[in-house]
C-alpha cells in the first residue's frame, strides 16, 4: 500500500469512528437524568460562570462562615469567618424548577453517615423507592456527610454517584464530589449561613 492510500484509509477509519462516538454520545444523553439544553450554549455559559467570586454582593457579613449555592453555574462558594479561607466546587443541582428552592437558610447540623428517606414527594413519583438507606451503605444517595439545612428535606451533601456532579440531577438537594463534601464539612459549621441563587 502506498502512502496516498493508506492515508486515505486511515482518514476512512477515523472518520468511521468518530461517527460512531457521536453516536454512542448521542444514545448516552438520551438515558442521562440531566436537563440540558444544546451544548454549544451551555458551555459557553458554564465556563463563564463558574469562576471565583466575592461575597460581599450576597452576605453582609461572613459571621460563622457563608455558602453560596448557584443552580446556574452549578457551583457552591464557601468563605470562612474571617475571610482567610475559599473554597468553590462543582455540584449537583435540582433537577427541575419546582424541585429548586432559592434564598437564605443556614446550617442546623452535621451528619456523619445520614440515613436517606425519600420525601412524601419522592414517595409519591417513585413508589418502588425504599422507605430508608441506612448510613453507611453504598446505595445512600446521601453519600458519607451531610449538612441540613433548615428548610425541611434540603440538604448539601455528597454522593457515591459521581456521574451527577455537574448536572441537574436532584430532587432538590445540591450534592458535591465525596472528597469536595469532606472538606467542607470540616470547614462548615452549624450557624454557617447559606444562600441559593
Amino acid at each position: 500500500m502506498n502512502r496516498r492510500r493508506f492515508i486515505a484509509a486511515g482518514s476512512a477509519a477515523l472518520g468511521g469512528s468518530l461517527a460512531s462516538y457521536a453516536a454512542a454520545q448521542s444514545s448516552a444523553m438520551e438515558n442521562s437524568t440531566a436537563i440540558e439544553e444544546d451544548l454549544s450554549s451551555a458551555v459557553q455559559r458554564n465556563i463563564s460562570s463558574f469562576r471565583m467570586l466575592d461575597w460581599r454582593p450576597y452576605f453582609t457579613n461572613l459571621n460563622n462562615g457563608a455558602i453560596l449555592c448557584d443552580i446556574q453555574s452549578r457551583a457552591l462558594h464557601f468563605w470562612s469567618e474571617d475571610g482567610g479561607t475559599y473554597r468553590l466546587f462543582p455540584t449537583s443541582v435540582p433537577l427541575t424548577e419546582d424541585l429548586t428552592r432559592l434564598g437564605r437558610t443556614e446550617v442546623i447540623q452535621k451528619v456523619v453517615n445520614p440515613t436517606w428517606r425519600p420525601t412524601p414527594s419522592m414517595r409519591e413519583r417513585n413508589p418502588e423507592w425504599p422507605a430508608v438507606v441506612e448510613g453507611g451503605d453504598p446505595m445512600n444517595p446521601l453519600g458519607p456527610l451531610a449538612l441540613y439545612l433548615s428548610w425541611t428535606y434540603y440538604r448539601i451533601h455528597g454522593t457515591h454517584d459521581t456521574r451527577k456532579i455537574g448536572r441537574r440531577s436532584s430532587n432538590g438537594c445540591i450534592g458535591l464530589y465525596n472528597e469536595h463534601i469532606t472538606e467542607l464539612f470540616d470547614l462548615a459549621k452549624v450557624g454557617t449561613q447559606v444562600l441559593l441563587i
